[in-house]
Formats: C-alpha cells, sequence, structure tokens
C-alpha cells in the first residue's frame, strides 16, 4: 500500500503543480490584455473655434441673413457634422463692412482638420432696396445649410476664422424676387 499512497501523492503534486501553472499563465495573460487595451486608448484633444462674419460693400439699404446655427465637419467625417455653440441672430451683412466683424459661435470642437463649416439659415432672411424689405429666398439654405470648404488643420490654441460675406455676387434679383446664392470667402 506504500506503493500505491506513493503513486497517488505525486499525481495530486502534478495537479497542483498544472494549477498554478494555469493561474499565472491566466494571470499574465489578463495583465498583459488591461496593458494593451490602456496604450491603444486614444488621448481625445480639443481645439477652440472661433467664427467671425464681415461683408464686402454692396449697394442696398440692409441684407438681413437669420443664422440659427452652425456646425462643423473634422477629418472628412461625412456623418458627423457637430454642432457649434452659434448666437442665432439676424445679421445686416451692410452692418459687418471696411473691416469691421462680429462673432457668431464660438465652441470647442475636436482637434483634427476642419475640413467644412455649415452656416444653417433660419427664415427672417431680408433685403431692403430703396426702404422696401424683400423676402431673401435661400435655396436649400434652410434645410442643408451653407457649407464653406476649409480644410484646415486645428491648433490647441484659440482658432479663428473669418467668413466675408459678398453681398454684391451672392444676391439676385429674378422676377422681382431676391434669391441668396451666396459667394463666401475664408479671410
Amino acid at each position: 500500500m506504500t506503493q500505491w499512497q506513493g503513486f497517488f501523492t505525486s499525481l495530486q503534486n502534478i495537479n497542483l503543480a498544472t494549477m498554478k501553472t494555469k493561474i499565472i499563465l491566466l494571470s499574465a495573460i489578463i495583465f498583459l490584455a488591461t496593458i494593451s487595451i490602456l496604450s491603444c486608448k486614444k488621448e481625445s484633444k480639443a481645439a477652440p473655434v472661433r467664427i467671425l462674419l464681415t461683408d464686402k460693400p454692396a449697394a442696398y439699404d440692409s441684407i438681413n441673413v437669420h443664422i440659427i446655427g452652425m456646425q462643423v465637419q473634422i477629418n472628412h467625417d461625412e456623418a458627423g457634422w457637430i454642432p457649434i455653440n452659434t448666437k442665432d441672430s439676424i445679421y445686416n451683412l451692410l452692418d459687418l463692412q471696411n473691416g469691421i466683424s462680429t462673432l457668431i459661435a464660438q465652441d470647442t470642437i475636436p482637434a483634427g482638420t476642419l475640413q467644412q463649416v455649415r452656416f444653417i439659415l433660419g427664415d427672417g432672411n431680408k433685403v431692403v432696396v430703396n426702404g422696401t424689405s424683400y423676402s431673401l429666398a435661400t435655396p436649400s439654405a434652410e434645410e442643408s445649410g451653407l457649407k464653406i470648404k476649409i480644410g484646415k488643420a486645428l491648433n490647441e490654441a484659440l482658432n479663428t476664422f473669418t467668413f466675408d460675406f459678398n453681398v454684391s455676387l451672392s444676391i439676385n434679383q429674378e422676377n422681382g424676387f431676391y434669391k441668396l446664392h451666396p459667394v463666401i470667402q475664408l479671410k
């Protein structure tokens, strides 16, 4: 019987050694997986952005454009338009001539390359000619917005973009109606 006791004791030692090896191996795998996941986690950086509006001179009494929102697109992400903090207001573009600009939006957005900015217009768009106010049609600007291509890398410091709204090229009169076909340039 002594011989059989020795045999069973050896089997127990082998099972304990195998179990300890499995536990150590499993612990090592969990540790390496955790380190791998943590090292792959990217640090998300943010970039402050400020958008200004200005205008070139034109021969109208006033041009009132109702901006209700703005969105930005970062890094060619077609599905990811990011809304930015915008002052919903009506702007007389003729008040923004000769170096005068106004702040229309300011926010912090993800760092990357600012590909496009989208102006979303409301329904308070008017043109005043010789004291008479006319509605200013804005085809598709109220639904899809006016898109301006930018293509500039953002810094972690304040990024300021000034858009020059060229009213003399943007307003068209057709059959007694006025339409906005915006010509906007990044200054």
